[in-house]
C-alpha cells in the first residue's frame, strides 16, 4: 500500500508549493523510494489545454498526450520520471465525470452533492496513484487554504486519512512567514492562522514549510511547534534559493525527508544526492555567459515559455555557462529592425504558440539568424515559420505561408489531407509522444541524438506540406527527421548553416537539470562558440 503525501499551501499563492513537492520527491527517490506526484487544480476549466498563456504560464504535455498545469514540468525535471494524464486532475474534470455518470444513470437518479459525489471523484483520481510499483505518492493541492474553491479538495484528502490511517498519511503545509515593511521583522501570525483553517477542516499539519527570503529564526519556528501543534523540527525552513535547483539540498539540509521518513515509516536507505549537488555547483559557478534571444508572442508572461527557459538553463549547465535571455516580443520585430534587436546575441530560438499574431516578427527573426548565419531553432511553431521563411526567401515562393494563419498560394505547412475532414468536425491536435526516424548520419541533428530512432512529445495540428519537400530540398532545406513511414517531416537543418534547426515537437519537456535535451545542449553550445 501506497503511503500519501499531501502538500497545502497558506497564507498567499505563488509560495512554491509544486517546486516543495517536487525537491520532496526528489529526495525521497534518491533513497530508493518509488515516487509518484499528482496535482489537484480548483478552476473549472476541463484542462489547461484551451487556457490563455498569459493567465495559466505554459501547458506541459506528458507522453501519454495531456495537457497538463506547468507545475508538473518541475514534478518531471526535479523527480525525473515521466508523468501520465492521472498527474493533473482540475475541478473542471471532476464535475465534468461526475456530471457524465449522472446523465448516464450511474447515480440511479440520486440527488448528486459535494459530499459524496465530488470527494468520491477526487479521491478515485488520488487512489489511481496506489500501484504496485507506488512507494510514496505526493498530492499538490493547487490554490491556498480558505479559497471556496479548493474546500471540496481538502475535504477529499481529510477523507483520504481517516480510510488509509493515519499512519500511512501525512500533511505538508506551505505557508508565508511575513516580513514587516520597513522593519523587515518576521511574523508567524498568518501561518497560525493557516494552520488553524486546516485544523477547522478536520486536517491536523504534520511539517510546516516556512517560506520566507530571510533566514527565519528559531524563536519564530518555536512559536510554529506550539501554536500548531506540531514537533519543533517539524517547522522547518524553506528558504528562497539563489537557484531553483538548489531548493532540494537546502531542504535536504533543513530534515524535510527525514522528517517524512520518521512519520511514515518508509524503509529506505541514505540518499546520494552527489550527482545533483555536483549540477548544481555547476549551475551556480559557469565559466562564461551566453545571452540567446528568445522571440515570442507571449514574452509578457515569461511562464509561458518556462520549460523552453528551463531547456536552455540546463543546456548552460551542461555547456558550464550562465545561458542570460533577450526576451523579445516578436510583435515588434520587423526586417527593418532585427538586426538591431537582435545583434549581439550568441542565438535565436522561437518557440510554440497558436495564432497569427506576431508570426510576421518570428519570420523576419529567423531571416535575420539564417542571412547572418546565427545559431537558430525553432520549435513547433517555430519550426513551422522557419519553413515558411526559407520557402519566401530560400526557394523563391513570395507570400508562402502556413494555412493556418493565412490565404496563400504557397501553404508550406497546411493539414494533411486525411486530417481535414476531421478537424471541420473537431478534430484535435496531435498530442504526446511520437517516434521519429533521424534521415542523416551527419549535421547537426544526427550529431545530437547519436542514434537514427527518437520519440519526443508533440502538441499541434499542421503539418509541413508535403507537396513542396521537392521544392524546398532543392533549394536547400534538409528534412532531417521524419516519421517512421515517412509521411511527416518532423525536423528540418539547413546544411549550409553552423546550426539552423526546425522541430516539429516540443523537446523542452523531456529536458533535465542534470541531463540537458541533446537539442538544447548543443544549440546552447553553438551559440557559446558564436560568442567567441
Amino acid at each position: 500500500m501506497a503511503k500519501f503525501i499531501f502538500v497545502t499551501g497558506g497564507v498567499v499563492s505563488g509560495l512554491g508549493k509544486g517546486i516543495a513537492a517536487a525537491s520532496l520527491g526528489r529526495l525521497l527517490k534518491q533513497r530508493g523510494l518509488k515516487v509518484k506526484v499528482q496535482k489537484l487544480d480548483p478552476y473549472l476549466n476541463v484542462d489547461p489545454g484551451t487556457m490563455n498563456p498569459y493567465q495559466h504560464g505554459e501547458v506541459f504535455v506528458t507522453d501519454d498526450g495531456a495537457e497538463t498545469d506547468l507545475d508538473l514540468g518541475h514534478y518531471e525535471r526535479f523527480i525525473d520520471e515521466n508523468l501520465t494524464v492521472h498527474s493533473s486532475v482540475s475541478s473542471g474534470r471532476v464535475y465534468w465525470n461526475v456530471l457524465n455518470q449522472e446523465r448516464a444513470g450511474d447515480y440511479l437518479g440520486g440527488t448528486v452533492q459535494i459530499i459524496p459525489h465530488i470527494t468520491g471523484e477526487i479521491k478515485r483520481n488520488i487512489y489511481q496513484l496506489d500501484t504496485e510499483d507506488t512507494d510514496v505518492a505526493i498530492v499538490e493541492i493547487g490554490g491556498t487554504v480558505g479559497d471556496i474553491e479548493s474546500q471540496p479538495f481538502l475535504e477529499a484528502i481529510r477523507q483520504v486519512a481517516a480510510e488509509r490511517g493515519r499512519h500511512n498519511v501525512m500533511f505538508v503545509h506551505v505557508s508565508l512567514i511575513v516580513a514587516i515593511p520597513g522593519s523587515g521583522e518576521l511574523k508567524s501570525k498568518p501561518t497560525q492562522h493557516s494552520a488553524k483553517e486546516l485544523l477547522s477542516l478536520g486536517i491536523q499539519p504534520d511539517v510546516i514549510l516556512c517560506r520566507s527570503d530571510a533566514p527565519v529564526p528559531g524563536e519564530i519556528l518555536d512559536k510554529i511547534s506550539l501554536f500548531c501543534n506540531i514537533p519543533r523540527e517539524c517547522a522547518i525552513p524553506n528558504l528562497t534559493a539563489s537557484i531553483l535547483y538548489e531548493v532540494p539540498l537546502l531542504l535536504e539540509k533543513a530534515g524535510l525527508a527525514d522528517a517524512v521518513v520518521r512519520r511514515l515509516g518508509l524503509i529506505c536507505h541514505a540518499p546520494d544526492l552527489t550527482e545533483w549537488a555536483t549540477m548544481v555547483h555547476r549551475a551556480k559557478h559557469p565559466e562564461g555567459r551566453v545571452e540567446i534571444a528568445l522571440v515570442g508572442k507571449y514574452v509578457g508572461l515569461h511562464d509561458a515559455y518556462l520549460s523552453v527557459v528551463e531547456a536552455l538553463t540546463h543546456g548552460g549547465i551542461a555547456n558550464r555557462v550562465q545561458v542570460d535571455i533577450r526576451w523579445v516580443d516578436s510583435e515588434q520585430l520587423t526586417d527593418d529592425n532585427a538586426g538591431e534587436i537582435l545583434s549581439g546575441c550568441g542565438g535565436v530560438i522561437v518557440p510554440g504558440g497558436f495564432g497569427g499574431r506576431g508570426v510576421e516578427g518570428m519570420i523576419s527573426a529567423i531571416r535575420w539568424a539564417r542571412e547572418n548565419r546565427v545559431p537558430f531553432f525553432g520549435v513547433c511553431l517555430g519550426m513551422q515559420m522557419a519553413v515558411v521563411e526559407f520557402a519566401r526567401h530560400g526557394a523563391g515562393l513570395a507570400g508562402a505561408h502556413s494555412s493556418e494563419l493565412a490565404d496563400t498560394p504557397y501553404p508550406v505547412i497546411d493539414l494533411m489531407p486525411d486530417q481535414r475532414d476531421v478537424t471541420a468536425k473537431g478534430g484535435t491536435m496531435r498530442l504526446g509522444a511520437y517516434p521519429c526516424r533521424i534521415t542523416e548520419a551527419e549535421g547537426p541533428v544526427a550529431a545530437a541524438y547519436g542514434g537514427p530512432e527518437i520519440s519526443e512529445r508533440h502538441r499541434h495540428r499542421y503539418e509541413f506540406n508535403n507537396q513542396y519537400r521537392e521544392t524546398l530540398e532543392a533549394a536547400g532545406l534538409r528534412l532531417a527527421g521524419l516519421s517512421p513511414d515517412g509521411r511527416l517531416v518532423e525536423i528540418v537543418d539547413l546544411p549550409e548553416h553552423p546550426w539552423f534547426v526546425g522541430v516539429q515537437f516540443h523537446p523542452e519537456f523531456k529536458s533535465r537539470p542534470n541531463r540537458a535535451h541533446p537539442l538544447f545542449r548543443d544549440f546552447v553550445r553553438a551559440a557559446k562558440e558564436h560568442n567567441k
